[in-house]
């Protein structure tokens, strides 16, 4: 294709081709923009602002399945979209003549969410659409001082500063650069919760004897996972069975592997290094609530097993470590296929939630990958109209559980599930979306189909609620928003009139109900236990 291009004309296809795809991005924002405003997702006159899965979010829904992305990065898209075009229009001109990126949209609309609407909005919009020309190429923390440097002129209040140390406590787990066999995990405690677990970490390893064959960081992360398990020692490694420290390891003891028909992947054998003893049961560590499956394998044994693996809605495990897990005590449960007839009740059995969840291994919505075991099985069909079936049965979490239930009907959404667990999805537009279950994609030999059903009569009259309607907010999420935005505002305003003082911590009243610090607030709240005890209406 580019034979006969020079060196030159290469650049020049490079840099047109960046322009093309900035044009096309400003005009998918307008797009989502529009559609928000069809959608009245700010509309303080809709009753509807109050429910968990609100206007915004179904919205995000509709975004989330026309571009294949998750509801929560649509709902940053309608952030990003509603913010260039109401907000910072000149900013919104350059990126639709295609002169700026659409990494520089997103830390402008970013960085300038604390603006005050009015004077001040209107001059920094102008402000940046001018100084944006000379900007050239910047690293992204040049780039957001680019930006702050107006917003400090014209509205010093809305400079987003930095928070206290104690405000950036976090704790999080798993990185797109992760591997199989481990998962990266960082984060920032207080400093008692430091220390307590450092001696805690530090008892553990001390429990092991002097021939345990791991490195000291090696025996630090595994006491890591025996504290996840719920655990009380950490196993000994020296494989002598009379050791004193040698005990039945909690981590693999808090594992359910839910075997297809891989007796490769359950009876092969590794050779295991001092740096595999390390790392060897990570994934049970990392998601102690997610369940490895084994997949089909050849019939015949193979000297080198090649049998599949995988955590519940997230990666690949390797075989030897599957294995290892087996040794070391996790429960085995084998999927047994669900019984040809319908069950006689609306909660599924054991036998057919543990089918169903392995089926799925995510929620079922498009766009969406939060994995079965943390969602709910829904009946495509509503009981008892439709029955409970493998066929009528499929895991989503609990926002599109909702959106399903309550958005449904003329302008909502609609499914239809075929035997083998595919869904159609209908969106309010008319638009269509095939979803596969996950299992289809990691073990495409398993056969999932199950008996077909009947179409449901016509005639049958829709269920009665189950008790519990749509979980509500305690405010809006517009209130929500004006309510951060607000917070952060007061907290510069007294750092600026006290310089020398760190910016004093948000009270309860001024902050935002679930601790969100955008638009995306609320999204994917889910109602306590001890406020909805009751089933959903399902």
């Amino acid at each position: 294709m580019f034979d006969e291009f020079s060196d030159a004309a290469l650049v020049a296809a490079i840099e047109e081709s960046a322009r093309t795809e900035a044009q096309a991005g400003a005009a998918r924002l307008a797009a989502v923009a529009e559609l928000a405003s069809r959608r009245r997702v700010d509309a303080g006159d809709d009753e509807r602002q109050l429910w968990v899965c609100d206007p915004w979010a179904a919205t995000a829904a509709e975004i989330s399945a026309a571009m294949g992305i998750s509801a929560y990065a649509a709902s940053k898209e309608m952030c990003i979209a509603l913010a260039v075009r109401d907000r910072l229009p000149m900013v919104g001109a350059l990126y639709a003549e295609g002169r700026i990126s659409s990494r520089m949209v997103t830390a402008i609309t970013w960085r300038t969410r604390l603006v005050a609407e009015g004077a001040p909005l209107q001059q920094i919009d102008a402000a940046i659409a001018e100084a944006v020309r000379g900007w050239g190429v910047l690293s992204g923390d040049r780039l957001d001082q680019a930006v702050d440097v107006w917003v400090e002129r014209f509205d010093p209040a809305a400079v987003i500063r930095g928070r206290t140390a104690a405000q950036e406590r976090d704790f999080s787990i798993g990185a797109h650069k992760d591997g199989a066999v481990t998962t990266s995990v960082w984060g920032r405690l207080s400093a008692t919760d430091a220390e307590l677990l450092r001696r805690r970490v530090a008892q553990l390893v001390a429990g092991v004897c002097a021939n345990d064959p791991r490195t000291a960081g090696q025996r630090r992360s595994d006491a890591l996972g025996v504290l996840a398990a719920g655990g009380d020692r950490l196993a000994c490694r020296c494989g002598d069975p009379d050791c004193p420290a040698a005990a039945p390891d909690a981590r693999a003891e808090a594992v359910s592997i839910h075997i297809l028909a891989d007796q490769n992947a359950v009876t092969a054998t590794t050779d295991r290094t001092p740096s595999e003893e390390g790392t060897e049961e990570e994934p049970s560590e990392a998601e102690p609530a997610r369940e490895p499956e084994s997949s089909p394998a050849p019939t015949v044994p193979s000297p080198h097993p090649t049998g599949t693996a995988v955590i519940v809605g997230g990666g690949v495990v390797p075989t030897p470590l599957l294995a290892e897990l087996i040794r070391a005590g996790a429960k085995l449960a084998p999927i047994r296929p669900p019984a040809p007839a319908p069950e006689p009740r609306y909660r599924p059995s054991t036998r057919l939630s543990a089918f169903v969840r392995m089926r799925d291994l995510t929620c079922r919505f498009p766009g969406c990958n939060r994995p079965a075991d943390r969602g709910d099985i829904d009946h495509t069909t509503p009981y008892p109209a439709g029955t409970t079936h493998p066929a009528n049965t499929k895991c989503l979490c609990r926002l599109h559980h909702l959106l399903k239930t309550f958005w449904i009907g003329i302008g909502g959404w609609a499914d239809e599930q075929l035997p083998d667990g595919t869904v159609m999805w209908t969106a309010p537009t008319g638009r269509q979306y095939r979803t596969k279950p996950g299992s289809h994609l990691l073990f495409p030999d398993w056969n999932t189909a199950t008996a077909g059903l009947p179409p449901p009569p016509t005639d049958t009259p829709p269920a009665p609620p189950r008790g519990l309607s749509m979980p509500k907010r305690r405010r809006t999420r517009a209130a929500e928003r004006r309510a951060h935005i607000n917070a952060e505002r007061a907290r510069n305003q007294a750092h600026l009139a006290h310089h020398t003082s760190p910016p004093p911590e948000p009270s309860a009243e001024e902050a935002p109900v679930g601790g969100e610090s955008n638009c995306l607030a609320g999204l994917f709240d889910r109602p306590g236990a001890a406020d909805h005890d009751i089933p959903p209406p399902f």
